[in-house]
């Protein structure tokens, strides 16, 4: 067994389990780091793919009575019904965008190039919609649960999540900030946006996967020990960030992560542009 091998996959196991949730973009953390550990052939993107649902799983499990509860009483319960409604809604348009427009934004956006550039305006975009959750309207506070949200609420969600097609913008960032600008609340927004990963992200992987099944890709030789591996680690690592993030968006703003893209953003355009990181194109 490749002990470096190793070491990589729990790395970026860490790195997807921890910024999943984070309106930080793990695609975007992913294409930097993978290149930086030069693992960005073949089998390091399969790897990234099927490692997903080891943080799609540490949603399910901290989310488990909320997500039973729904299943056992969705054929006499209204509230249960609109919630599932309400995610398939919310999931349709990125889902149908990304499956038409997948190969050419992965062609020309899967650079990290591209990745920092989103970073920075993802960043200004969370400075606008902490600024604009200040200023709630009465009717907009009334909004306390998931199940408050409306098939529109749900509606404009989803059209939010569709900026999350390009890579360095984050699916969470794209639907909590989203959320925010159209008036949820942010501990609102938040919630929605794990339990849209499931749908969104576990589609998006299994579709993803259909196609490694149909690909040359060989995980022979140990590699589905490296994917278990890497598989562990987003779990865990994902488990613990989704319970401290709840905790801290009841108490904080999204101000630092924004500082957090435009800082991060500058130093990979400015290793990119100084020649300090020779990053792939």
């Amino acid at each position: 067994m490749d002990i470096i091998l190793i070491i990589k996959a729990v790395i970026l196991g860490v790195v997807e389990g921890l910024t999943e949730f984070l309106p930080i973009s793990s695609t975007g953390h992913l294409i930097l780091v993978g290149d930086l550990l030069n693992f960005n052939d073949d089998k390091g993107k399969a790897f990234e793919v099927i490692i997903q649902f080891g943080a799609i799983l540490a949603v399910c499990w901290e989310f488990r009575e909320k997500l039973l509860k729904v299943a056992s009483s969705l054929t006499t319960s209204a509230i249960s019904r609109r919630f599932v409604l309400n995610l398939i809604i919310a999931s349709i348009p990125a889902m149908g965008l990304g499956f038409v427009f997948s190969k050419s934004i992965k062609a020309v956006l899967f650079a990290p190039i591209p990745v920092a550039t989103a970073f920075i305006v993802g960043a200004l975009v969370i400075f606008w919609a902490e600024r604009r959750q200040q200023h709630l309207s009465p009717s907009e506070k009334n909004i306390h649960t998931v199940d408050d949200l409306t098939y529109l609420d749900a509606l404009k969600v989803g059209i939010a999540q569709c900026a999350a097609l390009i890579p360095g913008t984050s699916r969470s960032g794209a639907t909590i900030i989203g959320g925010m600008l159209f008036g949820l609340p942010r501990a609102v927004a938040t919630e929605f946006s794990f339990f849209l990963a499931i749908p969104v992200i576990g589609g998006v992987t299994a579709y993803e996967l259909l196609k490694l099944w149909q690909s040359p890709v060989s995980f022979s030789g140990g590699f589905g020990i490296v994917i278990l591996i890497g598989f562990i680690a987003a779990f865990i690592s994902a488990f613990i960030c989704v319970r401290w993030l709840l905790h801290y968006v009841a108490h904080h703003n999204f101000v630092p992560f924004a500082w957090y893209r435009i800082v991060f953003g500058l130093l990979v355009l400015f290793s990119a542009y100084s020649g300090l990181v020779a990053w792939s194109h």
